[in-house]
C-alpha cells in the first residue's frame, strides 16, 4: 500500500554550503517511529518561524533505493531501510517468479552531518507483497542498537554503531504467519527489556521478545489477519497497558506477560473488510482512544479510570470513504490536542473533530493536493502553537489548526514525489525531525535540511 531503482550512494552536496550541526549536544534525536516519546511532537526549540525564499536550506543529499521506511535519528546518525531489485546482465529488473520478486533489503547508517555512509547491511528477500518497492518500517534505536523489520517479516537487531550483528529472525517463518499483503508494516516497540511486534500465526499475532537475544518472553491473540498498526503503550485504570489493534479487534494487554485485559470488536460489527487496512497508529488523550480505517471510519473509545477497560464513545455510520464519516484515515495518525482531533481523510480532506462528540467542525483539501484525490496523505507534526505538516506531493507546510479552522503560513516543496502509486507520483515516507533539521526520502535520495533558526 504503501519507480526507478538506483545503486550504490553519490553525494551531492549544496553548492558552497558547509553545515555543521549546531548545538547537536543539546538537539533532540527522532530514534524511532514518531520520535523520542512516540507521539509525533517535534519538541525542540531554536526553530525558524518562517520559511526563507526558496525553502528551507539543503544540508546534504545522498543517493538512496527504493523503500517507504522513514528514516530514524540518533547520536549522529541517521538508519534508514531501502530494496534493490535484482537486475540481468543488461541492467533490466528480473521477472517474478514463483518464490517472488527477486532483490535485496538494505539497512543503511549514515552520518547526521553530512550524509555519508557509515555501515550497510544487505540481505537476499523476495518479495511477494502488493506494493513492492521496499520496507516499511522506520528503523528503531535504542542503547546502542538499531532494530529494522523488512518487509517480509526479516527482524534484525545490530550494533548501531558498527552494524555488527547481534540477533536475527523471520517472524512468517517462525510463528507460520502469513505475509500481510502489503507486507509487514507495524513499527516494533521497546519496553524495558522487551520488543513488541505484530507476527501473525495461530496465538501470536503479537510478540514480546528480549530485546537483547530475540528470545520469545511471551505471545498473544490470534487474527485473521494482523494488519499494520505498530503497538503502543498508554497509562489508563491504574496499569499500563500494551495497546494492539488488529484488523478486527482493538486490545489491552499487560506488557508484561501478554495477559489481555479487554478486547473490543473492530468494527463494532465484528466484520471487518478484506483485506485489513488498520494501519494508523491508535492514539490517546486523556481517557480517549482513537482509532479509523479506511473502510469503516473512526471509533473513540473510553478508557475505564478504575481498572482496565473499555468502551466506545462513539463510531462513525459510513462503510463509505468517499463519504467519509468524521476521518476515514488510511496512513497518516491523527493529532488529538486541546479537545480536538486532527486527521487525513483518506481522500486528502484534513478534517477537525470535536473529540468527545466526533462532531466536524471543518475540513480543507489544501493541505494534501488541493482538491479530492484517492489516497492522499499528509503527516502532522505538532510543534508549539503549529503544526510542519507533510505532504505526499514532498511539499513542507508550517500552518496554524485550531478548532476555528486552518492558517497555512508558509509552503516548500523539499522532495519530488518519485513513486507511482494509485495513479499518480506519491512519497509515502514519515519525516524524521530531529537536531532542528528534517530528514525526509523518496524513492532517489535521502535529504538534510536545516530548520534551525538563524543566531
Amino acid at each position: 500500500m504503501f519507480g526507478k531503482q538506483q545503486h550504490g550512494f553519490d553525494f551531492i552536496f549544496p553548492l558552497a554550503v558547509i553545515f555543521t550541526l549546531s548545538g547537536t549536544a543539546e538537539a533532540d534525536d527522532w530514534p524511532g517511529w514518531l520520535g523520542p516519546k512516540r507521539d509525533g511532537v517535534w519538541r525542540e526549540t531554536g526553530l525558524l518561524e518562517k520559511f526563507p525564499p526558496g525553502g528551507p536550506t539543503v544540508v546534504w543529499r545522498s543517493a538512496i533505493a527504493n523503500g517507504y521506511s522513514g528514516p530514524a535519528v540518533a547520536e549522529g546518525r541517521v538508519y534508514v531501510m531501502d530494496r534493490e531489485r535484482a537486475k540481468d546482465a543488461a541492467g533490466k529488473p528480473l521477472r517474478p517468479t514463483r518464490q517472488g520478486i527477486a532483490g535485496n533489503e538494505r539497512i543503511l547508517c549514515l552520518s547526521a552531518a553530512d550524509g555519508k555512509v557509515v555501515w550497510t547491511h544487505v540481505y537476499d528477500c523476495p518479495y511477494k507483497v502488493s506494493y513492492p518497492s521496499g520496507p516499511r518500517t522506520t528503523p528503531l534505536v535504542h542503547q546502542g542498537l538499531v532494530y529494522t523489520l523488512g518487509a517480509m517479516g526479516d527482524l534484525h537487531c545490530r550494533d548501531a554503531t558498527t552494524g555488527s550483528p547481534r540477533w536475527s529472525k523471520n517472524l512468517a517463518k517462525e510463528y507460520e504467519a502469513e505475509v500481510p499483503i502489503w507486507g509487514f508494516a507495524a513499527h516494533p516497540l521497546i519496553d524495558g527489556n522487551l520488543l513488541f511486534t505484530l507476527a501473525g500465526g495461530e496465538g501470536s499475532a503479537v510478540v514480546a521478545l528480549d530485546k537483547d537475544t530475540g528470545k520469545e518472553v511471551w505471545k498473544a491473540l490470534t487474527s485473521r489477519e494482523v494488519g499494520y498498526s505498530p503497538p503502543m503503550i498508554y497509562e489508563a485504570g491504574g496499569k499500563r497497558q500494551l495497546i494492539i489493534w488488529l484488523s478486527d479487534s482493538i486490545n489491552g494487554l499487560d506488557p508484561a506477560t501478554g495477559k489481555v485485559y479487554w478486547t473490543l470488536p473492530y468494527p463494532s460489527s465484528g466484520e471487518p473488510q478484506r483485506p485489513a487496512v488498520s494501519i494508523a497508529t491508535v492514539r490517546r488523550l486523556d481517557d480517549k482512544l482513537f482509532l479509523s480505517t479506511f473502510y469503516h471510519g473512526p471509533m473513540m473509545l473510553r478508557l475505564a479510570q478504575e481498572k482496565p477497560a473499555a468502551s466506545v464513545l462513539w463510531e462513525g455510520k459510513s462503510n463509505n470513504p468517499n463519504k467519509p464519516d468524521g476521518v476515514h484515515i488510511l496512513m497518516a495518525p491523527p493529532v488529538l490536542q486541546d479537545g480536538h482531533l486532527y486527521g487525513v481523510c483518506a481522500n486528502g480532506e484534513l478534517r477537525c473533530l470535536e473529540v468527545d462528540t466526533g462532531k466536524q467542525l471543518w475540513e480543507t483539501y489544501q493541505a494534501t493536493c488541493g482538491k479530492k484525490t484517492d489516497c492522499a496523505n499528509a503527516f502532522l507534526v505538532p510543534y508549539e502553537k503549529r503544526f510542519f505538516i507533510f505532504n505526499d506531493q514532498g511539499e513542507m507546510i508550517l500552518a496554524e489548526l485550531s478548532p476555528k479552522g486552518y492558517k497555512e503560513l508558509h509552503r516548500a516543496h523539499i522532495l519530488d514525489a518519485t513513486e507511482s502509486a494509485r495513479g499518480r507520483d506519491i512519497v509515502w515516507s514519515h519525516p524524521a525531525f530531529a537536531q532542528r533539521c528534517v530528514f525526509a526520502r523518496n524513492n532517489k535520495e535521502i535529504i538534510c535540511l536545516s530548520l534551525a533558526a538563524k543566531g
